[in-house]
């Protein structure tokens, strides 16, 4: 794992984190396409996750990316069939990609229950996995793609992705995509990037909203173990960036560097 120092930034709302983070992800793409010609970002789901996407949708800097050039890949999915409202592939199609004019051949979503393997999350899990190889190039991590942003989000237990506490998933060291069976959230199974494949990613941002997240926040970035708190082991190469807003933060440490906007 990285060990890439946290970062938190504190937004005055949800909405106004949502915005925050739109921006900040144009920025974001558009220096890595003058770097090397393309990007490559993992999207994640949840309310504040598509909030970001439609933020994105709407704003005037969205035609500053070079989307013909940008690949997207996703965290981690819901082993449900194509096109399922549950699923993130079908959100983030909703509230962006069917939006912009991004090369189908580069959205990457995780394979659906109705997909070439069926009903098989295993086998799903392993043909992603080939997947993100084939686009790594040989100086990147783990065999994956390095995604210049992974946007994570977290839940009320602390989990990110698909990663569950005390999960076995938690402890897969060399696989970097893994089925979920027995989820306690439903639906139970998923597909879900591995913390190797987490930690690939040049920069991993935890986007968080609400006061449910509040303590899981404080735990994640007080050193809790992520076998407890999975969030707390998602790190990135070169940056790990917590962007809360001002609910989600309200349980922080004291002493803890922030960066509040009004």
């Amino acid at each position: 794992m990285s060990n890439a120092p946290s970062s938190i930034v504190v937004h005055a709302s949800a909405a106004v984190l949502a915005e925050a983070v739109a921006a900040r992800l144009v920025t974001r793409i558009v220096d890595a396409q003058s770097a090397t010609g393309r990007a490559h970002i993992g999207l994640t789901g949840g309310s504040i996750g598509i909030a970001v996407l439609e933020a994105l949708r709407s704003s005037s800097a969205r035609d500053a990316v070079d989307w013909a050039h940008l690949d997207v890949w996703w965290g981690d999915e819901r082993f449900l069939p194509s096109g399922d409202p549950e699923r993130n592939e079908t959100q983030a199609r909703a509230a962006l990609l069917d939006h912009v004019h991004v090369d189908p051949a580069r959205i990457h979503p995780m394979p659906p229950s109705d997909g070439p393997d069926g009903d098989d999350p295993e086998a799903a899990a392993e043909r992603y996995a080939d997947e993100l190889a084939a686009a790594a190039s040989s100086g990147d991590r783990a065999g994956v793609p390095a995604l210049d942003v992974l946007l994570l989000g977290m839940g009320p237990d602390g989990h990110t992705a698909s990663l569950f506490p005390e999960q076995p998933a938690l402890h897969e060291s060399e696989r970097t995509v893994v089925a979920v069976r027995g989820a306690p959230k439903p639906p139970p199974r998923r597909l879900t990037l591995t913390f190797p494949a987490i930690a690939a990613a040049q920069e991993v941002w935890m986007v968080v909203a609400g006061a449910d997240k509040a303590s899981a926040a404080a735990m994640a970035l007080s050193e809790a173990g992520p076998v407890q708190v999975p969030a707390a082991g998602a790190r990135g190469v070169h940056a790990t960036r917590w962007l809360l807003d001002r609910e989600a933060a309200s349980r922080l440490p004291p002493g803890l560097t922030r960066l509040a906007s009004p």
